[in-house]
């Protein structure tokens, strides 16, 4: 039977970014993509915000838990996806890495649920290119 690919998003503290990634991705992948998040220095709970503006789209984050990164499931997935300039992961051998740098809305002056909605649309459009990428290498 084939293994579906899978992906760990990661951020500080596993509350907002990597959490929306992740809900993201489960919304357009279903079952064809394992997909896990996890944080650098886990938050206490989910970023009401990043919620709100999740629910806006048809995701719903509010019943999970800020997760602390596990090393060996970095070993296992086939991606690990960083968000933010914050986070920090060890490459190992036979992971890829990937970085997601999606800027600071609030540098510009920009904050509250138009702040998020401005990070859930930017995550949304790297979510999908890399769906496009690994949803054909089923192994």
């Amino acid at each position: 039977m084939n293994q579906p690919p899978s992906v760990l998003f990661v951020c500080v503290k596993n509350a907002g970014k990597s959490q929306m990634a992740a809900g993201l991705m489960r919304k357009i992948a279903g079952d064809t993509i394992d997909v896990y998040s996890a944080g650098t220095k886990p938050g206490d709970a989910i970023n009401d915000l990043s919620a709100q503006a999740l629910s806006e789209v048809g995701v719903d984050i509010t019943q999970e838990k800020p997760k602390l990164i596990d090393l060996q499931q970095v070993r296992d997935v086939d991606v690990v996806v960083t968000l933010g300039r914050e986070a920090h992961v060890a490459p190992v051998s036979g992971t890829q890495f990937e970085t997601w740098d999606t800027g600071e809305p609030s540098e510009r002056g920009i904050d509250g649920v138009e702040r998020m909605r401005l990070v859930r649309d930017d995550i949304a459009a790297r979510v999908a290119d890399l769906y496009n990428g690994l949803k054909d290498q089923r192994v």
